[in-house]
């Protein structure tokens, strides 16, 4: 009774202020987490994870498997593997019952630095999350799927 109409207004406007501003803080830590993951883990699609993938699969693979595991097309696929060749990680050969697959296999190299990489991704998870209790670790994987999951329906 009494109140300033244009004060709800008002409100209502610092509220959606409020709202972006939180909005904005939100996106910017979680494309900071993504920036960390993609140039201090590795990536998704990076040397480290394609070589300890194949290291994990006996150190042999085919382009096409490898492909499958990896949200890249086959001729980026294909780019990644030659600057990984050239580093001397891997070697790729054609299969001799069907000329038109590839063979990666991990050169010694390969092997030692797949070892180190996927100890360093090991350390990496155990410490990533360390500053969280259990409880919090667990709520952070549910808001997590839950974001994701509105994503994945605004795409």
């Amino acid at each position: 009774e009494g109140q300033d109409p244009s004060r709800e207004t008002e409100t209502c406007g610092s509220d959606a202020v409020a709202a972006d501003d939180l909005a904005k803080r939100l996106l910017a830590g979680l494309g900071y987490c993504g920036h960390y993951l993609h140039f201090h883990g590795g990536g998704r699609s990076g040397k480290a994870p394609i070589i300890c993938l194949i290291a994990k699969h006996g150190g042999e693979m085919s382009q096409q498997e490898l492909g499958s595991y990896f949200e890249l097309k086959p001729g980026s696929l294909s780019e990644v593997l030659t600057k990984i060749e050239t580093s001397g990680l891997i070697e790729r050969t054609r299969n001799p019952e069907d000329r038109r697959q590839l063979t990666i296999r991990l050169t010694e190299k390969g092997m030692e630095e797949a070892a180190r990489d996927q100890e360093d991704r090991i350390r990496f998870r155990e410490r990533a999350f360390d500053n969280l209790t259990i409880e919090e670790r667990l709520e952070l994987g549910r808001i997590l799927d839950k974001i994701r999951n509105r994503w994945e329906e605004l795409a």
